[in-house]
């Protein structure tokens, strides 16, 4: 029986506990880097914040020693908000072994670096005779259903695909299909930049204008998630695999997409403060994301209209109407055009 560490008892990280936990083939540790949640968790066996109406199994350890949550895990999966990424495993890096996996579950960029998470986690081991066996987990996947047990299948990617299959093999289940591969800059992109395009998919949807702007937002947000991810280094495929095109329609469509929720409330004529202070403390990473993939893409010379407009209606500069108005103008190219 193998050893899990989740760090990160947000929704996603307590869903993805939920999940290792039911397989009763693993010894799974949730870990709270707040001591007061950690005891709220220990007392009602539920996430009544992050992730109300599902228990915490009997057999889930919950911990808000960062020491007792890593020691001897095979398996240490990171759920830790993107701005709280760095922080966080500056202090847990001098407490992991060389031996042990880290598997980012994390959707973001990191502003002013624009790094990706699994970038982000190697520069706060570098200075640790520690792990450098990283890779990332990404798919579409609503922490809700996940935690229900519903089938969900997502993608597994380290830089050695020996990694991926094991850890591929180690945690897939009946309820958590995992497909693995070695395009870690694809699978990382693709579920961060997805966030952004969710944004825009519920101003879409809070404005009215139907299902064709819907449809039309989707793939063209597509194209502009793949640019960006194969400039950077990714395979072209994994952008229309499950960490991509799978992602990318859920996070859309789906009614339980926080950044969506974002996106219908900005198109509801509501500021990004109040919004987020609507949220209870839970996390939309596509408002920060947006920030980052714009300095990333500026590095790279990699042109996204969906993400400039949406960056320019989160920071107050267009109202969501006139910038679909802008969308809708701009000059007309070819489809298959790179950067159109």
């Amino acid at each position: 029986m193998s050893r899990v560490a989740v760090l990160g008892a947000g929704a996603w990280g307590t869903a993805l506990a939920i999940s290792f936990a039911a397989q009763q083939r693993h010894e799974v540790t949730l870990w709270s880097h707040r001591e007061e949640h950690a005891l709220a968790l220990l007392r009602s066996r539920e996430n009544s914040r992050y992730l109300p109406g599902f228990s915490l199994p009997g057999r889930l350890r919950i911990t808000a020693d960062a020491a007792e949550a890593v020691n001897g895990a095979e398996w240490i999966v990171s759920a830790i908000p993107s701005q709280f990424l760095r922080a966080a495993w500056s202090d847990l890096a001098p407490r992991l072994t060389s031996d042990q996996r880290i598997l980012s579950a994390t959707k973001g960029l990191e502003i002013g670096t624009h790094l990706r998470m699994t970038a982000v986690l190697s520069e706060c081991l570098h200075n640790h005779q520690t792990s450098r066996v990283i890779g990332v987990l990404s798919g579409p996947s609503f922490a809700a259903e996940v935690a229900h047990g519903q089938p969900t299948a997502v993608t597994v990617a380290f830089p050695d695909l020996k990694d991926a299959i094991r850890t591929q093999h180690a945690l897939t289940s009946e309820t958590l299909r995992i497909y693995s591969t070695d395009d870690v800059v694809g699978v990382e992109l693709g579920g961060a930049l997805k966030n952004v395009i969710a944004i825009a998919a519920g101003i879409v949807t809070g404005l009215e204008l139907g299902s064709n702007s819907t449809a039309a937002l989707i793939v063209r947000g597509s194209a502009e998630i793949t640019r960006l991810a194969v400039a950077a280094g990714a395979q072209r495929e994994t952008l229309a695999g499950l960490s991509g095109t799978g992602d990318l329609i859920l996070t859309c469509t789906g009614t339980l997409s926080r950044n969506r929720s974002v996106g219908i409330a900005l198109a509801q004529g509501r500021d990004v403060r109040t919004i987020l202070d609507s949220m209870d403390g839970k996390v939309a990473e596509g408002i920060r994301t947006t920030e980052a993939a714009l300095e990333l893409a500026a590095t790279l010379g990699v042109e996204m209209p969906i993400t400039e407009h949406i960056h320019a209606i989160l920071n107050g500069v267009i109202d969501p109407q006139s910038a679909i108005r802008e969308l809708m103008q701009r000059p007309a190219r070819k489809e298959a055009d790179e950067q159109n």
